[in-house]
């Protein structure tokens, strides 16, 4: 299960918080989600305090968001040794 809850959007700022597991179908939920904010030409920061999980799905979109210049806060040791950040 994943959540995306949207905390603060402001003029050419997005930020999203994800909390759950990014595993199969949420990958695609989650790309879905970025896909316009980037497309305005917004600034996005996804916070990963409450992910538990990134299955490599996730992490290839997620080296892919960051990229794009997405950037990604408070990651867990986990996460972070896996986008290698």
């Amino acid at each position: 299960m994943l959540r995306i809850e949207p905390v603060e959007t402001f003029s050419g700022h997005c930020l999203l918080r994800l909390e759950g597991e990014v595993v199969g179908p949420w990958v695609e939920e989650i790309s879905r989600t970025c896909e316009p904010v980037l497309a305005s030409g917004a600034k996005l920061t996804l916070d990963l305090t409450d992910v538990a999980f990134v299955d490599r799905g996730g992490v290839e979109l997620f080296r892919s968001l960051m990229q794009a210049g997405v950037m990604m806060l408070n990651c867990s040791p986990f996460v972070q040794t896996q986008l290698g950040t």
